[in-house]
């Protein structure tokens, strides 16, 4: 199936490793063009190399640290003055730590919401006037389960992550009309290294293994496995194509069966 992506020109955040590096290897491989960020600078560049040479795309990278608006901005106005325009846009930055409420201080609450809330505001803001000039765009943000079905330990995510599905359905319904779709990916658990080093977190506060945390998680899903990283890339860069043209607004989990609510 023709996706009807080639040439245009894709910003993925978190790009480094993980599932932001699956969507952008699955973005190049349909021919986009991608730019890359992510806090590790050595880790981006190898990914940014790699993906460059597997599937002969135009990269473009920046090292940035999404929970600083400033460098936020600096990635969106760096990627539009390389590409010229912009027409994808994939919110995804790292969850913030594990922790229980009373343990929480308040700079850490603005950490987060920082990170995983305005870091996608003030990215789509930066995107949206070049998506509006050419009369088409997609934005895909990248949150998880936990704003369909809380995560035990996870509060700061469970609390932040469901902003911004407030943010982007309402954002959804003001560009509409224009070409531009707003969608939200509710990441279930997968084989990455933030869900491996989630469950060493959770193992040493019980006192118990870290692979009795994942067989926990495991016997909860229907499908009794971790997710791919390669399968959320597939439905992320389905809905940023020409394909998904009449879907937005909407909030889609891809955790294999995890969620237990009917919506």
């Amino acid at each position: 199936m023709d996706l009807g992506i080639r040439g245009k020109v894709a910003l993925v955040c978190g790009a480094s490793k993980g599932l932001g590096k699956q969507v952008a290897m699955a973005l190049a491989r349909e021919g986009a063009k991608v730019a890359l960020c992510a806090r590790e600078g050595s880790a981006l560049e190898k990914a940014a190399r790699e993906i460059s040479e597997r599937f002969e795309a135009e990269v473009w990278f920046l090292p940035t640290d999404l929970s600083r608006p400033e460098e936020a901005r600096r990635f969106a106005r760096g990627a539009l003055e390389r590409f010229g325009t912009a027409h994808i846009l994939v919110n995804n930055a790292g969850g913030p730590p594990s922790s229980s409420f009373m343990e929480l201080e308040e700079g850490e609450w603005l950490d987060a919401f920082y990170l995983n809330f305005m870091s996608a505001v003030i990215l789509t803001k930066e995107v949206i006037p070049s998506m509006l000039e050419q009369g088409w765009g997609r934005i895909v943000n990248l949150t998880s389960v936990a704003v369909k079905q809380p995560i035990e330990g996870l509060i700061l995510s469970n609390a932040v992550r469901a902003a911004v599905h407030g943010w982007a359905k309402s954002l959804s319904n003001e560009l509409a009309s224009r070409g531009i779709l707003v969608n939200c990916v509710c990441t279930g658990f997968m084989r990455t290294e933030r869900v491996e080093n989630l469950a060493k977190d959770m193992a040493e506060a019980k006192g118990v293994d870290k692979e009795e945390i994942i067989g926990n998680w495991e016997a909860q899903i229907p499908m009794g496995r971790l997710g791919r990283p390669e399968e959320l890339a597939d439905l992320v860069v389905f809905l940023a194509s020409e394909r998904a043209s009449y879907i937005t607004g909407t909030s889609i989990a891809i955790d294999g069966g995890y969620c237990k609510g009917l919506l």
